[in-house]
């Protein structure tokens, strides 16, 4: 048998690099790698979500917040209103996009694309592509986060450099409602189920002392908006853009890493249970 030559050695040198799971992500990393290929050739798509948050921000923040002026911030303290909106809004901001790219986007590669089916006739697993694409959501999410903080800090609204932990904790953010969408989508049978995404979507997004502090909201409903996921990620996010950091802070990080984790865990169940016969 003839000796490989340099070029064969190459190429084979190159294909063992390719199957070899990475050290970090395994396999998922794949899936992570195939969304950035297919997002770099649409760049106007992956930017048009930042859009909305900064309309949010300079039409409430700036716009409404010359009418009301200050409020009481975390620790008791008044803040200006654009410096209280806009640490709700990046939040808004992280949870948007993970939902979105874990639902729509998930339901027309795992129903019309058939993308899912593919990938399995790989050593790629279902627990591969829900880590994958939870990976990918939070990635997506964070750079989102990132343009929205500078554009923030830019019009003076950043007063502590706290803030900086406010990208990982958007990323926190992004991951508690990842997996949670995920799951959800493995659900649904048409896209008019996504009407029910909206519905939950909203109410959460203006009743999670987005825009108001929560001693404004009556003793009972203030029970019931401690219980939303986006509240922990917004006073996560509020304390640290404002620069009241306390071990409250902690209890935040908890309940979205802990809904993080049951929603990828359940996520993966699901497609295992669609996608493996």
């Amino acid at each position: 048998m003839s000796a490989d030559t340099p070029i064969q050695q190459v190429e084979r040198a190159e294909l063992a690099v390719r199957i070899t799971p990475p050290w970090l992500l395994g396999r998922a990393a794949r899936i992570v790698e195939r969304n950035v290929i297919v997002y770099r050739a649409r760049p106007l798509v992956f930017l048009s979500a930042l859009v909305e948050p900064i309309l949010y921000l300079f039409a409430l923040g700036v716009g409404l917040g010359a009418l009301v002026g200050a409020v009481t911030g975390p620790g008791g303290q008044p803040v200006s209103y654009s410096a209280f909106v806009a640490p709700a809004l990046l939040a808004a901001s992280a949870m948007n996009g993970a939902v979105y790219e874990s639902t729509f986007n998930l339901y027309s590669k795992l129903k019309f694309e058939h993308l899912y089916d593919a990938m399995l006739a790989t050593p790629v697993t279902s627990r591969d592509i829900a880590v994958g694409e939870t990976t990918w959501a939070l990635l997506r999410g964070s750079l989102y986060s990132a343009a929205f903080l500078a554009i923030a800090a830019a019009a003076g609204l950043v007063t502590s450099w706290w803030a900086i932990l406010a990208v990982p904790a958007a990323t926190l953010i992004g991951f508690a409602f990842a997996g949670v969408a995920m799951t959800a989508t493995t659900f649904m049978t048409s896209w008019q189920d996504f009407d029910l995404v909206q519905l939950v979507l909203m109410p959460l997004f203006l009743f999670s002392a987005t825009f108001y502090p929560l001693d404004v909201y009556p003793s009972a409903l203030q029970a019931i908006v401690v219980l939303s996921p986006l509240y922990h990620g917004v006073e996560l996010v509020r304390g640290l853009m404002l620069g009241v950091i306390g071990p409250g802070l902690l209890v935040h990080v908890a309940v979205l890493v802990g809904l993080g984790l049951v929603g990828v865990r359940f996520a993966a169940r699901r497609l295992d249970t669609l996608l493996v016969r």
